[in-house]
């Protein structure tokens, strides 16, 4: 199977400081790949690099046969067109209805009629349960509601990538639930490729095809979901099974409590 997404030997930093060193990552065509890690550890940036938002600093970015450290700001937003973004907490806009943030991208970027981007638009909305929502507002919707109507604006142009940047976050779990299987069914019936930046481990273990874990700026552990329900490793153990102490400890570093209390004491 060949792969959508190919990372080489990638560095990346803000001026001297590195966020990501020695990054090496494929996502095959078709597949459902999550990167996971803790806060501040390089998950998004990762996930912007792969949009061209960013540029690497070193090593290659090469997505859908495209080298991104090579492309021009044209060339970028012509790339751009092939992706799909769900962003953290949706990001519809608050004055227009479901429908026209769905439609949105088509009038944008399209020369499509508009009974043609009408009809397009009732598909995707259908397509995530909301084609009865199509005449509400944003601020009318629940925040489940709120993700599967930015979902189906993101695969409004039929991307070949779908990034995901935290699609589970301040969900409940019959919405997270749904939106997790939506991604899955969504992947697989469009024929897209996705990335999924996340901490919900175990919802994204029922419906990933692959997992990276990234530490520091660097990938960690790799595997499938049941390799990774396995492993041994200190790190990935505790991230999976949400342990209270392990390399991440609970106590931030500190004198020992008597020191402190003698020195108050003082």
């Amino acid at each position: 199977m060949a792969n959508l997404v190919e990372i080489s030997n990638l560095n990346f930093g803000y001026n001297s400081r590195l966020v990501l060193k020695g990054i090496n990552l494929t996502v095959p065509k078709g597949s459902l790949v999550a990167i996971m890690g803790l806060s501040g550890c390089g998950k998004t940036t990762l996930l912007r690099l792969m949009g061209g938002q960013l540029r690497a600093t070193e090593g290659e970015v090469n997505v859908a046969g495209e080298k991104l450290n090579d492309l021009t700001q044209t060339e970028l937003y012509r790339f751009r067109r092939k992706l799909g973004m769900l962003f953290q907490f949706g990001a519809l806009f608050t004055d227009l209805s479901v429908f026209d943030n769905v439609a949105f991208q088509m009038r944008e970027h399209t020369n499509l009629s508009e009974s043609m981007i009408q009809d397009l638009t009732l598909l995707k909305l259908n397509a995530v349960g909301l084609r009865g929502m199509q005449h509400m507002m944003p601020s009318e919707l629940s925040g489940g509601m709120a993700r599967r109507v930015a979902l189906a604006r993101a695969i409004s142009l039929d991307p070949q990538l779908m990034l995901y940047d935290e699609p589970f976050t301040g969900l409940d779990p019959i919405s997270l639930g749904v939106i997790g299987q939506l991604i899955r069914q969504l992947n697989d019936t469009l024929g897209t490729t996705s990335v999924l930046v996340t901490h919900d481990v175990q919802e994204s273990l029922k419906i990933v095809d692959y997992i990276y874990f990234v530490s520091e700026g660097v990938i960690v552990a790799q595997g499938t979901p049941d390799e990774i329900r396995g492993s041994s490793l200190p790190f990935v153990h505790q991230f999976i099974w949400g342990e209270m102490d392990g390399p991440m400890p609970f106590h931030y570093p500190a004198r020992s409590l008597r020191q402190d209390m003698e020195l108050n004491g003082e």
